[in-house]
């Protein structure tokens, strides 16, 4: 951190513990996010024909085709953004899952956005890991690789 970034904070004095302590709680939020998109992702994988009738109820049709990829696309998604492996396009296509799922609860419930609201965050958190990808903390840099 540089002195004009140090001259910015509201309180200066935390400037040495934001600096030791930015890249691990980045990380944090990366394995937490990850983990959480796997439990999410195993739930469809755990119970395939209630997946598919959600899947169809927010108007994916064939819901037989769009449950396993969304399933897929979230546990093992889940799975490389919390080790920080193709960070950036795990982050990306879990994005993409999260903002579909938006746009249709939004359109086919006709309630707003209500019941998207973990979704939303969710999306928002991955969209900053497709635009950050994996820190210093991952896999990714351990290969010294921008994917």
């Amino acid at each position: 951190m540089s002195a004009t970034e140090t001259n910015r904070l509201i309180v200066p004095a935390v400037a040495p513990l934001y600096r030791s302590t930015h890249e691990i709680v980045e990380t944090v939020l990366r394995v937490v996010a990850g983990v959480c998109l796997v439990v999410h992702g195993s739930g469809k994988i755990a119970d395939p024909f209630g997946a598919v009738q959600m899947v169809e109820g927010l108007g994916f049709y064939p819901g037989v085709f769009w449950s396993p990829l969304l399933a897929v696309t979230e546990f093992l998604g889940g799975i490389l953004l919390a080790i920080g492996l193709f960070t950036r396009v795990a982050a990306l296509a879990t994005t993409i899952v999260l903002l579909v799922t938006v746009y249709f609860h939004w359109v086919t419930m006709s309630q707003g956005f209500s019941g998207a609201e973990k979704s939303i965050i969710w999306a928002a958190v991955t969209l900053f890991f497709a635009s950050r990808g994996g820190n210093a903390h991952s896999v990714d840099a351990r290969l010294k690789k921008t994917f």
